[in-house]
């Protein structure tokens, strides 16, 4: 599993977001807003450069596709046609792994289309060689792990897997170890981790730095460890001001990645 962070957490300026990466201790970073622009409609010359000066990886992209009811049918075959630009981007820079929605909005959500959809993504992704990492997302028809998992099982497509976001699941009333457990259960690959902590507020969620809120990262990274998990670890969102508070996630993030990993070869 390789830490990384989604840089317009705390800048869209690539070499300020080059410079936090090596600072804060992670090893590639996800792209998703740059100067301005979503990935892939944006100016890449001088961010390739600062991460080809770093010797840092594009571990995913997140291009805000399928975020929308699955029930708008033009607007998501339109979206498909997308991922053709999205793997050209994707190659210059190294990466095949793509963040998407799970087509959830609760307005006209309907599993059996959501399904249908889906292995179409997946079929114009596989053809593309992309890799596609579908959200659980909390406020949506597909909040927790549980529904992601019911949902790509049904999916069942090689190119499609989970993008598993524990705080999500957490903030809509599922313990992150179910979340994880019903994925592992529906045979559906981990392909990315979303990473978030904090905790349940009467007014909402209270966002808080990586270790420091309810979530409970130090025993789900073991989890994922011991389930054998691969993918990146993506901070996604930072309370604020996010370069102090980055620093801390990133700290906490990866210290309790290798504890995790220390573990694992204890028990042999």
């Amino acid at each position: 599993m390789t830490p990384a962070w989604t840089t317009d957490a705390a800048t869209d300026d690539p070499a300020r977001a080059v410079r936090l990466t090596l600072f804060w201790g992670l090893e590639g970073v996800c792209l998703r807003t740059i100067a301005g622009g979503r990935v892939p409609t944006v100016t890449e010359g001088p961010l390739r450069r600062r991460l080809d000066e770093a010797d840092l990886p594009v571990v995913a992209l997140d291009p805000g596709l399928f975020e929308g009811s699955v029930a708008s049918r033009a607007s998501w075959l339109n979206e498909i046609d997308q991922l053709d630009e999205v793997a050209a981007f994707g190659a210059r820079f190294g990466c095949q792994l793509i963040r998407v929605g799970a087509l959830s909005d609760p307005n006209g959500f309907d599993a059996e289309a959501a399904t249908q959809a889906l292995r179409q993504v997946g079929e114009r992704a596989e053809r593309l060689g992309l890799t596609l990492a579908v959200r659980n997302e909390a406020g949506t028809a597909i909040a927790t792990g549980a529904a992601l998992a019911g949902l790509l099982a049904a999916v069942d497509h090689p190119a499609v897997g989970a993008d598993w976001r524990p705080a999500d699941a957490l903030m809509s009333g599922e313990a992150p170890g179910e979340g994880l457990a019903a994925l592992g259960a529906a045979n559906v690959p981990v392909r990315c981790v979303g990473v978030r902590d904090g905790w349940q507020e009467a007014d909402g969620w209270g966002e808080a730095e990586v270790g420091a809120g309810t979530l409970g990262w130090d025993p789900h990274l073991g989890a994922l460890v011991e389930a054998g998990v691969e993918a990146p670890l993506v901070i996604d969102v930072l309370p604020v001001p996010p370069r102090s508070s980055g620093l801390a996630s990133a700290t906490a993030l990866v210290r309790a990645l290798r504890q995790a990993r220390r573990s694992a070869a204890a028990r042999g």
